[in-house]
């Protein structure tokens, strides 16, 4: 288990600083990388699904085996050195207050700008077009990516910074870097990205789920409703393209009492998906803020078990 103090420095690090753009982040160059990569191979005289599987492995492998070398570096200077390295590689793996943040941007940005600049606000931060969006389309993709965040930014690298302190941690994000890049069920990344995207649903399984018990205890602490919280998982989680992403929008469209899900443009082609929640409760502006409430709450337990666990 990682120690606890190394947690709590790397916590403390994401919610002062976010991720500001000044800041070298190792995620933008874990996209160069992928796309530079995927640039070479697909010349190769190999089958799609073996080069993307290939490419899959080896980046993963690299960051792990790289970061590992990098703590074991500091660590020979000094304890503490190591343990700084390892703080730091979270604190890159995290996203609380930058995904908060973001979703607020867009509440704020329709509130005083209009629905123009808070659909150009959004498209920073979903993968859906955003265009033709109208009001209620808005609520829904800026509530649905603070859900299935609070997996891929909180609790997926806290339940693997845990179990592997930073090393495993940022291999966490390059594979959900990869996963969002070529994760895709269209012609061109069908075979290429399949083992990208099955790596990122293996390794988001147990934390998709774990996370439905925070949302939970979080609806709990804001006065919302946990018990549909946890009833609403359960029966529509699967209600989504996705073996994972279902369950945290499926928990928040019940701790909100709203809708989510239902069918949205991705580059060019609409995608019909099943909604989530009651049919007759569609989000609202005011939903965003009560949702921001309960992913801050969610982010605060998750933080404080993670903590705990590195205490054992």
């Amino acid at each position: 288990m990682t120690p606890a103090g190394i947690l709590v420095a790397a916590l403390t690090a994401d919610l002062m600083l976010g991720d500001p753009l000044w800041l070298f982040h190792p995620i933008r160059w874990f996209g160069s990388v992928i796309s530079f990569a995927e640039n070479r191979l697909r010349r190769a005289p190999v089958p799609a699904f073996s080069a993307g599987l290939f490419m899959t492995l080896f980046l993963v492998t690299c960051v792990f085996s790289l970061c590992r070398l990098l703590v074991t570096a500091a660590e020979a200077l000094h304890p503490l050195a190591g343990w700084g390295m390892q703080a730091v590689m979270i604190f890159y793996a995290l996203s609380i207050r930058s995904l908060n943040g973001a979703v607020r941007e867009v509440r704020i940005a329709f509130l005083s700008e209009g629905i123009g600049v808070a659909r150009r606000r959004l498209s920073f931060i979903v993968g859906r077009e955003t265009a033709s969006l109208d009001r209620a389309g808005i609520c829904r993709a800026s509530i649905e990516t603070l859900a299935e965040n609070f997996v891929d930014g909180v609790v997926s690298p806290l339940f693997y910074a845990v179990m592997g302190g930073g090393p495993l941690a940022l291999a966490y994000k390059m594979v959900n870097t990869l996963d969002s890049m070529i994760g895709y069920r269209n012609q061109t990344y069908i075979q290429f990205g399949k083992a990208a995207a099955r790596l990122d649903d293996a390794a988001n399984f147990f934390p998709a789920r774990l996370a439905v018990l925070f949302i939970a205890l979080a609806a709990r602490m804001c006065g919302m409703d946990a018990w549909q919280t946890v009833k609403r998982a359960s029966r529509e989680g699967f209600n989504h393209a996705s073996p994972n992403a279902g369950y945290p929008e499926a928990a928040f469209s019940g701790a909100l009492s709203i809708r989510l899900g239902g069918g949205s443009t991705y580059h060019g082609t609409w995608v019909e998906k099943p909604f989530i929640g009651p049919s007759d409760k569609d989000p609202d502006l005011h939903d965003i803020k009560r949702a921001e409430r309960l992913f801050q709450a969610a982010a605060l337990l998750a933080a404080v078990s993670g903590i705990l666990a590195g205490l054992v």
